[in-house]
């Protein structure tokens, strides 16, 4: 999740840039906007502080404090976790800077409703940071930029945002991976990306196809 020139990516967005309370606030926003607003089932993270703040801001309900008749300042509005929020972290034990132990704490929701969201996953039966780690792997492999120790790193900002969209979203699209392809007949067997996964496409794109594609659909 954090590299060298950093990129921060959770679900389908990507924030070019480093690790901070704005940049997570920003990619929690944005998988709000592409969610349409809907809470997803589940939330996992590794356990900096910025994520909660930045989860309540985005999916939290307001409450008003009623009026006490009081002398003074009236009690800020403030924000709430709503019931449907589930929200869990990975916790890291470590002894002698070794991690000896990982455990999850839930921090939004209850323990029952993350285990029921966990019953359901297609994906993950455990709460981890393994997926977006393994993202995160293939991210570095296919932009030499952001390997650690290289010649390559990027001397323009814009260029190294250009390039993080560029590789992240073509492998979504355009690359078939050898794990997500499924049997179609014996020994016979059906190419696919993740967004044909995802239920976006049909087909494997190349990337002729995914660079002439307009980005902004016009009605």
């Amino acid at each position: 999740m954090w590299v060298s020139i950093p990129s921060i990516a959770w679900c389908s967005s990507v924030v070019p840039g480093k690790r901070t309370a704005e940049n997570v606030q920003q990619l929690v926003n944005d998988v709000k906007q592409r969610m349409a607003g809907r809470i997803p089932n589940l939330i996992t993270t590794d356990e900096y502080r910025a994520y909660e703040t930045a989860i309540l801001e985005a999916y939290g309900q307001e409450v008003l404090p009623a009026r006490t008749g009081r002398p003074g300042r009236p009690q800020s509005p403030y924000k709430v976790p709503p019931k449907r929020l589930k929200y869990a972290t990975v916790h890291k034990t470590r002894e002698k800077g070794r991690v000896v132990k990982i455990d999850f704490r839930v921090i939004f929701g209850t323990l029952v409703a993350v285990a029921a969201a966990l019953k359901k996953s297609r994906v993950s039966k455990a709460i981890n940071t393994a997926l977006v780690e393994r993202h995160n792997g293939t991210d570095r492999n296919r932009n030499a930029r952001k390997v650690r120790k290289s010649y390559c790193f990027s001397k323009d900002w814009d260029v190294h945002q250009a390039m993080t969209y560029f590789t992240m979203y073509s492998y979504n699209f355009c690359w078939a991976v050898r794990t997500l392809r499924e049997e179609v007949a014996n020994g016979q067997w059906r190419q696919r990306t993740p967004a044909m996964v995802a239920g976006l496409t049909d087909h494997v794109w190349p990337v002729a196809e995914w660079l002439a594609h307009p980005s902004v659909q016009r009605l």
